[in-house]
């Protein structure tokens, strides 16, 4: 229910109040930890910040325009993989934000960099996790909708963006078999 609560918060007053972004910008999204969020160890639960993230998404596309290009089209989109590293724990409530990008594409889909940091007062921010995250955009009625389709329909350009080999190596790496063996198995 929380999560619910951050959603429609962020879609329905943070977003729409938030400065317009270009398609390549980052998005900054502010949080705070809630009780809600905590495990047994009283820090953020790992699964929360993927949670999260996804709010912080939906903020960055609607802040760059790309969500009307969605709803225009009947698009949406869907993880298809992602991975995260943790630096440092989010205590119970402290604020945060989560800097969204998109960095880059492959053939299918869509890369984009999230980022929790922490602001200090004293020093620079500081990054508590990373994460990676590849994303397809769907078509309701059916189908993946081509990078190339969702490039021309943003007005964004390919050669704009610089993914590096590592991330897409990764992209390709933990892609999942589209079809069951002869066998008709899934191992």
């Amino acid at each position: 229910m929380h999560m619910l609560f951050r959603t429609i918060w962020h879609m329905l007053f943070v977003g729409p109040r938030g400065s317009k972004l270009a398609f390549g910008d980052f998005s900054r999204s502010r949080f705070r930890v809630w009780p809600t969020d905590l495990d047994l160890l009283q820090h953020m639960n790992n699964g929360k910040y993927l949670s999260v993230m996804d709010v912080a998404r939906f903020d960055l596309i609607q802040r760059n325009g790309t969500m009307k290009v969605f709803k225009r089209e009947n698009w949406y989109p869907v993880v298809v993989g992602q991975t995260i590293s943790y630096r440092k724990s989010l205590n119970p409530w402290q604020r945060f934000w989560i800097e969204s990008k998109i960095i880059g594409f492959d053939e299918q889909a869509v890369y984009m960099e999230q980022r929790f940091v922490r602001p200090d007062a004293d020093r620079a921010p500081e990054i508590y996790a990373r994460a990676y995250v590849r994303a397809r955009i769907l078509r309701r009625g059916g189908g993946v909708v081509p990078v190339a389709e969702i490039l021309e329909k943003t007005g964004a350009r390919a050669e704009d963006f610089d993914l590096s080999d590592d991330i897409l190596a990764w992209g390709q790496a933990t892609r999942l078999p589209s079809t069951r063996d002869a066998a008709g198995s899934i191992w």
